[in-house]
């Protein structure tokens, strides 16, 4: 049971560490009137596969404590830091409810089954970021930065996070149906099985 809550408190900083990567290095910035910016960036693939992997809550947590930490360090999305957290977390939460929850994915052995279940889960953690980002980003612009700034970003907005859904959501299933049999192999499915539990 020990070993059981240090290897998911480990594989937690495992993903914080790379969303934390693959949003900072590998994101492409939208500048946008004001000063403000978006970006078009995996980060959130990183919170489903993590989700995937170690289920909702822990999963969530490392994508979240990731990009958190890649808005804390970026002065243009610095002012965003508490808002990424609450969402990341939110997306890692539904994903992992429906794949482990719902879908008992860990339960499964048909490869179909496997990835309907690793597609729902992506999907449903990702369209509820695509629907709360822009509108939680918009009210959370209208408060910190006034009207106009929130109204002219809003559609970029909108438009960036659909792109980063999209994308996230190929990549973080691809991924996982890549390394599901890695980890099985290995010996470390078991370790996986009981963390998203």
């Amino acid at each position: 049971m020990k070993n059981e809550k240090v290897w998911k408190i480990a594989m937690t900083g495992v993903f914080a560490a790379l969303s934390y990567v693959v949003f900072t290095f590998l994101q492409f910035k939208i500048w946008l009137p004001g000063g403000d910016a978006t970006s078009i960036h995996f980060g959130n693939a990183v919170c489903v596969l993590g989700a995937l992997i170690l289920g909702g809550v822990y999963g969530g947590i490392g994508g979240a404590i990731g990009m958190t930490i890649g808005d804390l360090l970026d002065p243009v999305y610095v002012v965003y830091a508490p808002k990424t957290f609450i969402l990341k977390f939110c997306i890692g939460l539904i994903a992992g409810l429906i794949a482990h929850k719902i879908g008992k994915i860990n339960e499964q052995t048909d490869q179909k089954k496997i990835f309907k279940w690793a597609l729902l889960a992506a999907i449903g953690g990702l369209l509820f970021n695509v629907i709360f980002d822009p509108l939680i980003g918009y009210f959370y612009k209208l408060v910190l930065l006034g009207k106009p700034a929130a109204e002219v970003t809003l559609s970029w907005n909108v438009a960036a996070t659909s792109i980063n859904a999209v994308l996230s959501t190929i990549a973080s299933v691809v991924i996982y149906m890549a390394l599901r049999p890695a980890l099985q192999k290995s010996g470390l499915f078991s370790q996986v099985k009981a963390a998203a539990k």
